[in-house]
């Protein structure tokens, strides 16, 4: 499946950007959860979900495709 470009530049940048901090951040909480101890729960839920929408946002970045875009919704940036 081809993904045609429908971000800008800056568009990129910011999503590279905020993916990469937000995979980041999720790393770190993960970590923070692993050594504390805690249990499989609920509570990993939230470091997964920063790790996967991070990883999504660098992959519109990478690729100059936004999923909101392509669905018809404007994006300011």
């Amino acid at each position: 499946m081809k993904f045609q470009c429908n971000i800008g530049a800056k568009g990129k940048f910011i999503r590279l950007v905020s993916g990469s901090l937000g995979v980041l951040v999720g790393i770190v909480l993960s970590s923070f959860l692993f050594f504390s101890g805690a249990e499989l729960s609920t509570l990993w839920i939230a470091p997964a979900s920063l790790i996967g929408g991070g990883a999504f946002a660098m992959f519109e970045g990478w690729s100059g495709w936004c999923v909101a875009r392509a669905l018809g919704f404007w994006t300011p940036i």
